[in-house]
Order: structure tokens, then C-alpha cells, then sequence
């Protein structure tokens, strides 16, 4: 089976703005491929909007983002995802009125993938018992199985980044394990970095050795699940609010 290799992404003192609303102020990381970084915070924190800037759905106010050392800045949605950015989405996102067979079908086609791309993602698609869907309407799919299916559409156009915008959300708690092994499929198997925003605490200790905390427009702090989350201002912050975030 093919192996890929994955990007660096650098993301550098980014802000940004709507009027004088400011979102956030110098965010700044780096995610080296086959690693994985959580992003956490309270609602409005705009953990959401930093996807959205870094996958090219808006522009940054100030900063940089980089691929490989290609500037990305400024480039539309689908030029960063040619470039190998992919991000996920809180709700389900397939094309709804189409199979499961042809949703990924035209995800591997994006990639300019064939019989290789779906040998790659065909442990996924066994794993999250989407075989006996594969002629099945998509938007006929439960809950659950919708959201695997936008998982393996990301998997499949073979990003260099996967950026996921809480891919627990509205998942049963043992539907939550699928996170992890696809998680661990796009490393392995794709050699790709991961940005997991998530609001599920578990998860992002069982998945991220690192993990950042926005509050306020700023980063509150940084560093292991242990050490950050263990902060009184951390959990001042946000470890006492259990809504989903808006922003």
C-alpha cells in the first residue's frame, strides 16, 4: 500500500479581523507532518475562524500561512486544498443526493487518485461499516455514518494538512473511537499533519500530545494535555463551559 508524505504547516503571528471586531491576535504554530495539534477554547473564541483562515475561507488580517514553505496567504479555498490543506466541517458534508460509492468516487477523483487511493481508504470504509452502504443515498445515512463518510472524503483527496473542525460533534460515545483510528489512519497512511479542535477533552488527550488554548483572541497557553489543562486560568477559562462553539 502507498504511504504518502504529509506537509509542514507553518502557521505565523496571524490576526484577524471583522471591522474592529478582533477575532484573534498573533496565533502562531507549526504542525511538522505526521503530528497532531489541538486547539481548544471557551465559544468565540474563533478556533473556527482560524480553520477557516488557514484553509483559504477567509483571508487573514495580518501573518502568513505556509506549506512546505509555500506561502498560502491569501489563496482561495480551493487553491489551498489543491495544495494539499483539507478541512473538515462541524455538521456533515458529503453531496448529499449521491451515493456513497459516488461520494468517494469524486473525492478520489479530485485527488487524481484511482485504484491506489481506494485501496488506501478501503480500511476506513470497512472499519466504519460503510460497505453495505456504498449504493446507499448519502443524506439517508444516520448521523453517525454521515460524518465517517465526510472523514473519508477528506482522507481521500490525500491531504498534506487535515484540519478538523470538531469531528466528535454530535457522535455517540463509542462512535467517538472512530476519531481516533481515522486519526491514526491519515498519520500512517497519509504521513499528514492534524489540527483537531475539538470540545471533547478525552479525545484530545488520547489524541494530541500538544494542544493550544485560544481565549480572548489570544493563546492562553500551550503545551501537553497534562500540563495545560491542569491550569487554574485554563480552566477558569473554558474547562467549565460544555456549549459548542458558534464562532
Amino acid at each position: 500500500m502507498t504511504v504518502y508524505q504529509g506537509g509542514l504547516l507553518e502557521v505565523t503571528s496571524v490576526r484577524k479581523r471583522f471591522g474592529g471586531l478582533h477575532v484573534f491576535n498573533d496565533i502562531s504554530f507549526t504542525i511538522p507532518p505526521g503530528e497532531v495539534l489541538g486547539i481548544i477554547g471557551p465559544n468565540g473564541a474563533g478556533k473556527t475562524t482560524l480553520i477557516n483562515v488557514i484553509c483559504g475561507m477567509l483571508a487573514p488580517s495580518a501573518g502568513s500561512v505556509r506549506l512546505d514553505g509555500r506561502e498560502m496567504t491569501g489563496m482561495p479555498l480551493h487553491a489551498v486544498s489543491r495544495a494539499g490543506i483539507i478541512r473538515s466541517f462541524q455538521q456533515t458534508n458529503t453531496f448529499r443526493a449521491a451515493t456513497v460509492r459516488e461520494n468517494i468516487s469524486r473525492a478520489v477523483r479530485f485527488s487524481g487518485g484511482g485504484e491506489d487511493t481506494w485501496a488506501t481508504i478501503a480500511p476506513l470504509v470497512d472499519e466504519f461499516e460503510l460497505y453495505p452502504q456504498l449504493d446507499e443515498q448519502s443524506d439517508k445515512l444516520p448521523y453517525g455514518l454521515q460524518k465517517m463518510l465526510g472523514l473519508i472524503l477528506a482522507f481521500a483527496v490525500r491531504p498534506k494538512v487535515l484540519l478538523l473542525d470538531e469531528p466528535a460533534a454530535g457522535l455517540e460515545r463509542r462512535e467517538r473511537m472512530r476519531v481516533d483510528s481515522f486519526v491514526r489512519h491519515a498519520q500512517t497512511q497519509l504521513g499528514c499533519g492534524v489540527l483537531i479542535v475539538e470540545h471533547d477533552m478525552d479525545l484530545v488527550r488520547r489524541l494530541c500530545p500538544k494542544i493550544l488554548v485560544l481565549d480572548s483572541g489570544r493563546v492562553l497557553a500551550e503545551g501537553t494535555p497534562d500540563d495545560v489543562l491542569s491550569r487554574k486560568d485554563v480552566i477558569d477559562a473554558y474547562l467549565g463551559t460544555a456549549d459548542e462553539e458558534a464562532a
